[in-house]
């Protein structure tokens, strides 16, 4: 018995549908032999083949490509058309959906213009899927890193795609770093929600930054991106608590930002090596 759910000919094998995820939707699917049909939808698509390659016949806005799909292999569908694939045999696919929304800001923050999208078929580029790649671990781990992760691999997914097509760009000052200001205020901020779900575009508006702008100098600034020093600080907080309190470990989880005790037990044993019961343990 299958129970993975299906929609149209595809079954869905992992989704990013309930994780609160900002600007970017993901499936991984698996697609039977013959013609598969998408309509166009209000998001620019991308299609990314896992898996031993197929023979393929795709069309989109009037371009036909006939193709060995292979491992990587990249198509790329802007808002509003549709479009025809045929494999001949069962392949896996990646989808990902971006909204115009981030697309847009991406591409004013590097200088392009944001309705200069194209049909793509078979692109390849290294960083690219360096960043898909990262994705679909990330949609198929039993225990999700924080939101802020996905937002972060949103983004950068985002700017590369814009950076992989045609035209010119405005490099990103990237040693440029946050005022004095900016800094103890975002500080202060991300100290203060520690126990909410945070986001880039949240951040970004704080301080008055795009979402490129904010990555490059919070890292330049902190030492490292935003997901990451949030979750220092949460693991940092944790921690006090710990040594602190007499708290039950499932509270100290929620109190600290944590989805869940185990989702902070990974976290503090992958960042510092000891779990938090050891901690507990030590306090007496």
């Amino acid at each position: 018995m299958n129970d993975h759910p299906q929609v149209g000919n595809a079954t869905i094998l992992a989704t990013s549908r309930g994780r609160g995820w900002h600007g970017l939707e993901a499936d991984l699917v698996r697609i039977p032999p013959g013609r598969t049909h998408i309509s166009g939808t209000p998001y620019h698509r991308l299609g990314i083949h896992v898996g031993r390659p197929v023979r393929a016949q795709c069309s989109c806005d009037g371009r036909e490509h006939r193709r060995l799909q292979k491992h990587g292999d990249i198509d790329v569908v802007p808002a509003g058309l549709d479009g025809v694939w045929e494999d001949d045999r069962e392949c896996m696919i990646l989808r990902l959906k971006i909204s115009k929304d981030l697309f847009h800001r991406a591409a004013i923050d590097l200088g392009r213009d944001p309705e200069a999208i194209v049909p793509q078929f078979q692109l390849r580029d290294p960083r690219l899927e360096a960043i898909v790649w990262a994705l679909k671990a990330e949609l198929e781990a039993d225990v999700p890193s924080d939101n802020l992760y996905a937002d972060t691999l949103a983004t950068a997914l985002t700017l590369r795609l814009v950076e992989a097509g045609s035209g010119s760009s405005r490099p990103v000052d990237s040693g440029r770093a946050l005022s004095p200001r900016q800094k103890r205020m975002l500080a202060d901020y991300i100290e203060d929600n520690l126990d909410t779900s945070l986001s880039l575009a949240e951040l970004a508006g704080l301080a008055g930054l795009s979402l490129s702008h904010l990555k490059t100098q919070f890292r330049n600034s902190f030492g490292m991106p935003p997901h990451q020093y949030v979750m220092h600080r949460r693991i940092s907080r944790a921690e006090a608590l710990i040594r602190s309190s007499s708290l039950p470990l499932s509270q100290i989880a929620l109190e600290a930002g944590f989805a869940h005790q185990s989702h902070m037990a990974n976290s503090m044993k992958r960042l510092v090596g000891v779990s938090p019961g050891t901690i507990a343990r030590l306090r007496n």
